[in-house]
């Protein structure tokens, strides 16, 4: 079943003589519980995609679809409530709460939903990424490793359509990194979960069931490394 139908996708940044194609005319579609990888040079067009991929950032042309719904044919505030349940965005970077816990990071979408927190979701998640005696913890006083593990914890909270990576283990040494990497492949396989994982690492990509190359805007390859 495909979870992710992209057509057509073009994306433009400026007007005129300084006008810049960021994607060009892309189209490609993702089955549920699939592991893909974006590999692409710096300027791509690869983080690019990810944005449009998950409701951050408005094409210039060209549809997303996620779950049968058409995420650009919302208002600003539908696709800012459909991002928050159906798409799990982990960056290279984290993007925690400074001022939250790791539990309430971790359960904010379902916070900021006003829905009580699904405890034996949670409890799974805590399980499977190791943070039971770091759930009282800020985020200042997380490693890095343990800081992403929390955001990864964050982004499966809800069940989403698709979790999108961009460049996870970027900011972290090769130990944390293959172990983030890790996690990310287990709740593919555990929870069945759909991943694109965006890279410029293609030891990374290789780990992957599909590969996407992004080059100029464009998708030049798209290869199935494993079934």
């Amino acid at each position: 079943m495909e979870i992710v139908t992209v057509k057509n996708l073009s994306k433009i940044y400026g007007k005129g003589d300084t006008a810049v194609k960021a994607l060009d005319d892309v189209s490609f579609s993702i089955e549920k519980g699939e592991f893909v990888a974006i590999i692409g040079p710096s300027g791509s067009g690869k983080s690019t995609l990810l944005h449009m991929l998950g409701g951050v950032d408005r094409p210039t042309g060209g549809t997303v679809t996620i779950d049968n719904t058409d995420i650009y044919s919302l208002s600003e505030s539908n696709l800012a409530i459909f991002r928050r349940r159906h798409i799990g965005l982990i960056y290279q970077f984290y993007n925690l709460i400074p001022v939250l816990t790791a539990e309430e990071n971790i359960t904010l979408p379902q916070l900021l939903d006003s829905r009580k927190p699904d405890a034996e979701k949670f409890a799974e998640i805590v399980r499977a990424t190791g943070l039971s005696e770091r759930l009282k913890h800020m985020p200042n006083q997380l490693s890095g490793g343990q800081q992403q593990r929390v955001s990864i914890g964050r982004a499966l909270i809800n069940n989403p359509a698709i979790i999108l990576a961009d460049e996870p283990t970027g900011n972290l040494d090769r130990k944390n990194g293959k172990e983030i990497l890790e996690l990310l492949k287990a709740a593919n396989k555990r929870f069945n979960q759909t991943l694109v994982v965006i890279t410029h690492d293609e030891a990374i990509a290789m780990q992957a069931e599909r590969v996407i190359t992004i080059e100029d805007g464009k998708i030049i390859r798209d290869e199935v490394i494993r079934p």
